[in-house]
Formats: C-alpha cells, structure tokens, sequence
C-alpha cells in the first residue's frame, strides 16, 4: 500500500488555522501599540499637569519666579525654604515635560528662559550641597551646570555673568 501524499500545509494545521493563528500575532502587536501610545498619551498629559502646576506658582509667586537672590537670602527663614521648594518644584516640572516632549525644543527654550534667574540660588545649593542637584536626572543635573558655564555663574561668588 502506498502512503497518502501530506502537502506542506497539512503538517501544520489548515488553512484556517494558520490565517487564525496570524490575526492573532496581528492583534497581539497592535495591542503593544496601544499601550505604547497610552504611556506616552499619559506622560505628556502628566508633564502638561506639572508644568501648569508650576505656572501657577510662578504667578501665584512672582517673587520667586523672578527673585532677587540675595534680598530673598538675606531674608532666610521661611522665605528661602519656599523659594527652594520653588525652585525644586521648576526643576521637576521641566524635567517631566523635556522628558514627554523631547522632540519638542519648545519646552527646553521655556524652561532655559526660566532656569537663568535661578542660578545663582542652584550654584550656591550646589556648591553647599551637592547631593541636592542628584536627585534629579543625569539630563537635568548636566542641563543645569551647562546653564550655569553658559551664564558665567561660578563659585565662589555665583553671581550671573554678563550673556
């Protein structure tokens, strides 16, 4: 007796199952593509919220969001403590929004016309404390000392320098 021929798609399933099993691997990556899209889609509405939280403060303290340093130093206390937490809160926020939106250079610009006033404070606290400027992103950290060599902000003195 001669065996029945077996055609190459009989060892694997028919037709249907492999068109069944295609539209599954179809389905499977479009779902990584939609959570993909969803955790960025949640970034940017996360950096949005921070940068308006920010934004609001900034109005809410325009002391702060344009200081004079040494009155606000001179002042210690509680005013320093809000001004640094001011400060802290900027830097998070641009950080979250340079992070959703990197290719957006947008964001960066806004937060390098905001960051300039704030240097003198972040070289002193730098120079003080270095472990304050570790607690953000290695992007950040270098972010704020390229600002400050651009601005000519340096110790001892971290004054701004003409630019």
């Amino acid at each position: 007796m001669s065996q029945p021929s077996v055609f190459w798609w009989q060892r694997y399933g028919t037709l249907a199952q492999m068109a069944q099993a295609t539209v599954a691997l179809l389905g499977f990556v479009a779902i990584l593509f939609q959570i993909n899209e969803i955790r960025s889609s949640n970034r940017a509405a996360s950096a949005r919220q921070a940068f308006l939280g920010y934004t609001d403060l900034a109005f809410k303290n325009p002391k702060f969001s344009v200081p004079d340093y040494d009155t606000i130093k001179a002042g210690g206390g509680d005013a320093l403590a809000q001004y640094e937490s001011f400060v802290s809160y900027f830097l998070y926020a641009c950080e979250e929004a340079t992070a959703a939106f990197a290719d957006r250079r947008e964001w960066l610009a806004s937060c390098d016309y905001d960051l300039k006033p704030h240097l003198p404070f972040l070289c002193e606290k730098n120079k003080a404390e270095p472990a304050y400027l570790a607690t953000y992103s290695s992007v950040t950290q270098e972010w704020v000392k390229t600002s400050m060599k651009t601005a000519s902000v340096t110790p001892p003195d971290c004054k701004l320098g003409k630019t």
